[in-house]
């Protein structure tokens, strides 16, 4: 069923492909950002339950009135297998949207992860499981289902725009966004910076540890003069 005009739920995606997808998620969330302009990172309190969650897929954007998850649950309705449901719950705390029932029923039917700008609950029990959750933090206060939101436009989450079918990826150190139509560029540059920071490492450990840009940047900076050096 196609969506209409005045319609609040949008049915019709245009998602990254599952190829890009794939290539994406094998990179870290702060090797996309760093090629990506630093640029499309959430702000640091949206954060996995588990350190060792990660997640990658197209994004399902949600908007949400705060305390309410009525437009969650028609997210989960239209959402397919593979994609990460984005909720902008516009940073508010003061109650939890999801909880493990739904986070089961996601898992039950194939989605990826849940990203939430806000809180949610049974907190334990996700951190437990292997379904990836993404907060703003935590309470045991259920939400209200009775506000109409939105489903599958334009939304800005934590500072960051997200367009539905866009890239997620997220980890350890939080998520970010890369437009979808923008993909396999960034995947190029992060196999690029990859193999140049694996160097570096490499190189620190045989005992190369002075940055060979650090004179160079200090004295474009005003804090060493021309002719000293460190």
């Amino acid at each position: 069923m196609s969506t209409t005009s005045n319609s609040s739920i949008n049915r019709s995606v245009e998602r990254v492909s599952p190829a890009l997808v794939e290539a994406a998620a094998k990179f870290q969330a702060a090797i996309l950002a760093d090629v990506a302009g630093r640029r499309g990172t959430l702000n640091g309190r949206v954060k996995p339950l588990a350190p060792t969650m990660k997640v990658a897929g197209p994004a399902i954007t949600v908007e949400v009135r705060p305390g309410d998850n009525l437009a969650i649950h028609a997210a989960l309705a239209v959402a397919k297998p593979g994609d990460v449901i984005v909720v902008d719950g516009k940073g508010d705390v003061s109650c939890a949207l999801i909880g493990e029932i739904m986070a089961t029923q996601a898992h039950a039917t194939g989605i990826a992860g849940f990203v939430i700008d806000a809180a949610v609950r049974d907190s334990h029990e996700l951190a437990q499981g292997d379904f990836p959750v993404f907060s703003a933090g935590l309470n045991p206060c259920g939400p209200t289902k009775s506000v109409a939101g939105r489903v599958n436009f334009p939304i800005s989450v934590a500072g960051a725009s997200v367009n539905p079918g866009d890239l997620i990826v997220g980890d350890a150190d939080g998520v970010v966004v890369i437009p979808k139509n923008d993909v396999a560029r960034i995947v190029e540059l992060a196999q690029k910076k990859l193999d140049a920071e694996t160097a570096r490492i490499a190189a620190i450990r045989k005992g190369d540890t002075r940055a060979g840009w650090l004179e160079k940047e200090l004295r474009a900076a005003g804090m060493l003069v021309e002719g000293e050096v460190l």
